[in-house]
């Protein structure tokens, strides 16, 4: 008897490095069960959208995605956020959506393809999402062949005003430091050469099943693995206590790059946004860690035009950023979501207001990215390589100022000798812009 071939499969993912590993799993598990993936849209028998509901703007992008395979006349699975939000809503509005699958529930993927296959029309998403995936669990990496991520913990116990995370992705869950180290390992064996720590609040890692956090325990840990460079994204500052900046600071493969989600500085606005500890000690924290680590690359984000923010509260950040001197800063307009405090609250900014404010803050943060880049000319650092031009042979890559995505580029003009993808080499910093950086080998 001839076995019934498995309909193609592919995946367009949308929204954060968190999503996109949801989507490795998925990923895996459908290929781990015999199924076709493939990255043609055009080809495929479903299309699995992994969808952002974080705000208005990827909710928007959510939606034009899904709407455009609907008209192509495609099979679409709605996974994420978005699902997780608007769930029966979505099916009202995209009858082409075959199935939904929650934040708690990709795991489930291969079940949900299985069950459209009968003609079901799928709903499968958990009330409260409890899962997070561990080693165990196959993964079809989507990034380059040096860098991967590594989930450390899943969902938030904060409640910051203006943030719909905790109701998509549920309470804070953390691994155990043993199964993220099983994972490191298993990159480091794949020839991964950097590793980039995430999770909603990092350095509250651990608290869920240890009692008290343990990223510093972690750090440590991951010390021990043959992986050169371990990045860490959203550190909240108070949580960068003496213990972990030791553990950075003590083991070689610890990158010095703090992401720190500070969001405002102004006293006011941050207990508004429901912050209200934080704005006691940004100026001391921040010093704090420049004190004990001088040569620290900092990046942060800061929301403009919450409700209520006067003039001067703006100002106050601007005086902010300029003291401090961030290496990046990323600025988001506020964003009202339903579901959150802030959804509702007085004094909605207008929206040509926010867009200046952002405007005000980036143009100061531009000239400041300038002199911290300007800084490295004549340094030599190590650059992990990820692209090469087919028609001149410029090399592309990352020194470790900069991390996957969302920082700039260190490009190698004509270089003497080649050099293969991944290849950790020195380079000399020869010239630097807003955003990137040039060089020479040496």
């Amino acid at each position: 008897m001839l076995e019934t071939l498995k309909p193609t499969i592919a995946i367009a993912h949308l929204g954060c490095e968190k999503n996109r590993v949801d989507t490795e799993h998925m990923l895996g598990l459908l290929v781990q069960a015999g199924y076709g993936v493939d990255s043609n849209e055009d080809l495929a028998d479903y299309v699995i959208v992994n969808t952002c509901s974080f705000i208005e703007e990827a909710r928007q992008e959510s939606v034009r995605t899904l709407v455009e395979l609907a008209e192509a006349g495609k099979r679409v699975v709605i996974a994420g956020c978005l699902a997780q939000h608007f769930q029966s809503e979505l099916l009202a509005e995209i009858p082409e959506a075959v199935a939904l699958v929650g934040t708690g529930d990709y795991h489930k993927i291969v079940e949900v393809i299985e069950r459209a296959e009968t003609g079901e029309r799928v709903e499968e998403i958990s009330t409260e999402p409890t899962y997070i995936a561990d080693e165990t669990v196959p993964r079809y990496r989507t990034t380059n062949q040096s860098v991967a991520y590594v989930r450390v913990a899943e969902g938030c116990d904060y409640r910051c005003a203006f943030c719909i995370i905790p109701h998509l992705r549920g309470n804070q869950r953390s691994r155990s430091i043993e199964s993220i180290v099983a994972e490191a390992q298993q990159l480091a064996a794949e020839g991964v050469k950097e590793i980039v720590l995430i999770s909603q609040i990092t350095t509250n890692y651990g608290v869920d099943i240890y009692g008290q956090p343990k990223l510093a325990e972690l750090l440590i840990a991951l010390g021990e693995v043959d992986i050169p460079w371990v990045r860490m994204h959203y550190a909240y500052p108070t949580g960068l206590t003496p213990k972990v900046l030791k553990a950075i600071q003590n083991t070689p493969n610890i990158l010095p790059y703090l992401d720190l989600p500070l969001q405002h500085a102004d006293p006011d606005v941050l207990r508004s946004m429901n912050r209200p500890w934080q704005g006691r000690v940004n100026h001391k924290i921040i010093d704090n860690i420049k004190a004990a680590m001088p040569d620290a690359v900092l990046r942060t984000t800061f929301i403009v035009g919450f409700p209520g923010e006067t003039e001067a509260q703006f100002q106050r950040l601007l005086e902010f950023v300029k003291r401090h001197q961030f290496d990046h800063v990323g600025a988001f307009t506020f964003s009202a979501e339903a579901g959150t405090a802030a959804y509702d609250l007085p004094n909605q900014i207008p929206e040509e207001v926010k867009q200046a404010r952002r405007d005000a803050l980036m143009a100061v943060q531009q000239e400041i990215s300038l002199r911290r880049n300007q800084a490295e000319i004549g340094k030599v650092v190590s650059v992990l390589i990820e692209q090469e031009n087919p028609n001149t042979g410029a090399l592309v890559g990352r020194s470790p100022r900069f991390a996957p995505e969302v920082d700039g580029l260190v490009y190698l003009k004509d270089p003497d000798r080649k050099a293969a993808l991944g290849d950790l080499l020195s380079v000399k910093i020869t010239a630097a812009d807003h955003y990137d950086l040039f060089g020479e080998l040496v």
